[in-house]
């Protein structure tokens, strides 16, 4: 469950100085997470922990400009994240999805809005950007669809969706899991979302229908969750997807 309100003023100043800081260094990264959230659609969640997107060229940079600043530093998992601590205060430093699928590099700063965040102009992730880094979250314990449809709900006539589809490629699949529940949950804001786009996905899906299954047995279920598919893959006889595209 996550919190809601605006955070304490001891966890503003450290975030706001870590900021400052890394904008002093000249360091290019974007906000995400809560509190880019918090600026597209408005809900405020405080969940004690600020996400930065950057280069993975950038990481090293990062964590030795906030360790400098006293926050402990960490390389967490090679493939896509890194963190800061400062007792209760996190700072998720990361420069991919989570599947290793999708790095951030400098077509993510070419579209990013600029805001104020504690104070600092900062740019955010933006919209097409923070759909792609959620729609691969479906873990059972942790699952971003909400966090799309609100995007849509309030940026969709604003989305690029030639960007938004391209982003997703080879992976529609997935898109447009999330825009067939978007329809079901704001059945009177079918609009938010193009036509063009609901019929060209949905013409491939067409297209698949007639054509011939993948011959080779594979889960693709990794992807999506680190643990709900392991039974696949280490029991059933499918090949793991993602050991497949990481080692490609």
């Amino acid at each position: 469950m996550h919190a809601t309100g605006e955070p304490g003023a001891r966890a503003e100043m450290h975030y706001r100085r870590a900021l400052e800081l890394l904008i002093e260094s000249e360091i290019p990264f974007l906000v995400g997470g809560a509190y880019a959230m918090r600026e597209y659609v408005g809900i405020s969640r405080w969940t004690k922990d600020l996400d930065l997107f950057c280069p993975r060229t950038e990481v090293e940079r990062v964590l030795e400009v906030l360790a400098t600043a006293g926050w402990q530093v960490e390389l967490t998992d090679p493939v896509w994240l890194a963190k800061a601590r400062w007792h209760d205060l996190l700072i998720d430093v990361l420069f991919n999805s989570g599947n290793g699928l999708h790095p951030v590099n400098q077509r993510w700063f070419q579209r990013a809005p600029a805001v104020r965040v504690f104070g600092s102009l900062v740019r955010l992730v933006p919209v097409e950007e923070m759909i792609l880094s959620k729609a691969y979250v479906q873990e059972r314990d942790r699952y971003d669809g909400p966090d799309i449809h609100h995007l849509i709900l309030k940026h969709g006539r604003a989305i690029d969706w030639s960007h938004l589809i391209a982003l997703l490629e080879p992976h529609w699949e997935v898109l447009l899991a999330h825009l067939v529940n978007f329809r079901f949950v704001y059945p009177s804001e079918h609009e938010r979302i193009p036509p063009w786009v609901m019929r060209e996905l949905l013409g491939r899906v067409d297209q698949q229908l007639v054509s011939q299954p993948v011959a080779e047995p594979v889960c693709r279920g990794t992807l999506l969750s680190r643990t709900e598919y392991e039974i696949d893959v280490q029991e059933w006889g499918f090949r793991d997807a993602r050991a497949q595209l990481l080692s490609s």
